[in-house]
């Protein structure tokens, strides 16, 4: 009988103490985020690879995505 005591004061004080816990995100519903807006996206002129135009390494009209792209085509 003592232990059957034991074992709902022990389920009390767990439960107690995870609902005073600070909630994790995890276990939290998170607020809903603000969507990214959408990107314009640019094509290498060396490869073809697009890239946000924001990240492309520009050489007057033309858009690399690295610098080695870049060098290669104005050399």
């Amino acid at each position: 009988m003592k232990y059957l005591v034991l074992l709902i004061v022990l389920a009390v004080a767990v439960g107690i103490w995870r609902s005073r816990r600070p909630t994790d995100s995890g276990t939290a519903k998170a607020a809903p985020r603000a969507h990214a807006q959408p990107q314009d996206m640019v094509a290498c002129d060396h490869c073809g690879v697009h890239v946000p135009r924001a990240e492309a390494l520009m050489l007057g009209q033309h858009a690399y995505c690295c610098a080695e792209h870049r060098r290669q085509h104005s050399a």
